[in-house]
């Protein structure tokens, strides 16, 4: 019975004149034959399976719908031209969102670059991987390096006549060569990981990167892949070849869209100029002048502030690129905070000016390099940045010092104070290379002063204070002002803390400034 689609169910019937219509064989045994449930229509499976048929046929035309409502929708055009940097991320990324909230048919990525920054094409990439619209390649030329990645990163890629695609070995920025093996192979596993994503061949990608790659009958090892259109075509790499835009927009199924042309804002075109390394550390160095000189001359003023603002411009910049984040920002103004207790609060330098110059150190470095994203050759050109920053910022100083105090114009800002009048001990002609400076030849044995409140401002050269002695009016923390010969003078110890009340002796007179250290009565 098992073989048979039947519904077999014993039922004791009572013998009677009924009982003559039933064969002999099922009356004998007492069992009743019945057709199936489905078979009599007392069974809703008919209903199940017209039900089922309808909600087949209402998700097709539901997806139809939606399909065809996304191809009514507009079309972004996004160009990547000219060379990669960090400042295309954030304009793809806000395209893509856009292009989505508006329900947009496709964005086309119309590519004609040489390549560009890693760090910045790693975001782009992972952009176009994420956004759920429709992404068209659409390579006008070239797609070298970072661009090759870009177009692998969208759903579809056509080509015009004559383009190429690939070389993309990563190179070292300063000197061209070709990026340790650690990179390379970082790099030739993203391009292969992204074309399996897109279905395409992952050996061809990854010759793209890797000349150690062989492909039979496209590239031999130790050659570097790049793809022409026909190739492209012919090993899946591109969908179509197309002359032009409405070619590529007729061969896509999207003639007759509205098409939207984009274009960077002006915030992020400042943010390519602002994270361009040389750009920078101008701004770091430019920055760090105002406020620490502002603090020098004669207190926090309008320098101190154009200073910071100069500091939020860089800031404001990587911010936007993705580079910077809110703690790196804090670290930098606890590290000027900590140079300035430094300066004015403890004597020395110790522990809080180390400190702070880490802290100020650390925050422009971390500033430069990406919050998920760092690259080796985005931590080179960060500490590179950094330390070219560092070295101009010292020699403005050095420079800020010498030419400031001498300066027949900006010779105001600075407080300087000599002795009156009478031959001072010690005194000697200036160097010769304080000449190169306004300093004259020969100087006088006597020289008047002006008196200007509590300080006597003496003429700009006067007889050098080396040997003279005096007592510290206030404490020397480590500058301060002191009486020597009877006059108020600025000075400044060798770093040691001298108490108010204690008699010092002036060892080194640089014009712009007087050491003195303590001595015994």
């Amino acid at each position: 019975m098992g073989g048979i689609a039947g519904d077999y169910r014993p039922r004791v019937r009572r013998v009677g004149i009924a009982s003559s219509v039933v064969p002999s064989r099922q009356r004998n045994r007492g069992i009743e034959w019945r057709r199936p449930a489905w078979a009599r229509g007392s069974c809703p499976g008919g209903v199940l399976l017209a039900l089922l048929t309808c909600c087949i046929a209402g998700l097709l035309l539901a997806s139809e719908t939606v399909r065809a409502a996304q191809d009514s929708g507009p079309v972004y055009v996004v160009p990547i031209t000219g060379t990669i940097d960090l400042g295309l991320a954030p304009y793809l990324e806000r395209v893509l969102n856009q292009a989505e909230a508006d329900g947009a048919a496709a964005v086309i990525l119309e590519i004609d670059t040489p390549g560009g920054r890693l760090d910045a094409v790693l975001q782009m990439r992972d952009a176009l991987l994420d956004s759920r619209v429709r992404t068209i390649a659409f390579i006008d030329r070239t797609a070298f390096s970072a661009g090759a990645l870009i177009a692998l990163a969208a759903e579809e890629i056509y080509m015009t006549p004559g383009a190429v695609i690939g070389a993309a070995t990563p190179v070292e920025g300063g000197t061209g060569e070709t990026s340790s093996e650690k990179v390379v192979s970082a790099v030739r596993t993203t391009f292969k990981a992204t074309a399996e994503v897109r279905g395409r061949d992952p050996q061809v990608a990854e010759a793209m990167v890797d000349p150690a790659v062989k492909i039979d009958g496209l590239v031999e090892r130790g050659q570097l892949l790049t793809l022409t259109t026909t190739e492209a075509t012919a090993w899946g790499y591109a969908d179509g070849v197309v002359a032009n835009r409405a070619e590529l927009l007729t061969a896509a199924g999207l003639a007759g869209a509205p098409l939207v042309e984009t274009s960077p804002s002006p915030a992020e075109r400042a943010v390519r100029i602002l994270t361009d390394p040389l750009v920078a550390s101008l701004l770091i160095t430019a920055a760090l002048l105002l406020i620490v000189g502002d603090f020098l001359v004669e207190g926090f003023g309008l320098a101190g502030v154009a200073g910071f603002v100069l500091l939020a411009t860089f800031f404001w910049g990587h911010f936007l690129a993705g580079l910077a984040g809110w703690e790196d920002a804090v670290l930098v103004v606890l590290g000027l905070v900590l140079i300035a207790v430094e300066l004015f609060v403890v004597p020395g330098f110790g522990v809080p000016g180390v400190l702070g110059l880490a802290a100020l150190l650390g925050g422009l470095f971390l500033a430069m390099l990406g919050r998920d994203i760092r690259t080796p050759e985005g931590i080179e050109r960060a500490g590179f940045t950094v330390v070219a920053a560092l070295l101009a910022s010292l020699l403005g100083f050095i420079a800020l010092f010498v030419f400031l105090p001498r300066g027949n114009r900006l010779g105001g800002l600075v407080l300087r104070a000599d002795v009156g009048s009478g031959a001072v001990p010690g005194g000697r002609a200036p160097a010769g290379w304080l000449r190169w400076f306004g300093a004259p030849s020969s100087l006088s044995t006597a020289q008047t002063t002006e008196q200007t409140g509590s300080v006597n401002v003496a003429p700009a050269y006067g007889r050098s204070l080396v040997g003279a002695t005096g007592v510290a009016l206030s404490d020397l923390r480590p500058s301060g002002v002191a009486e020597i010969g009877g006059m108020r003078i600025d000075v400044v110890t060798g770093g040691d803390y001298i108490r108010a009340g204690d008699a010092i002796e002036v060892t080194a007179d640089e014009r712009y400034r007087r050491v003195v250290k303590r001595v015994t009565s």
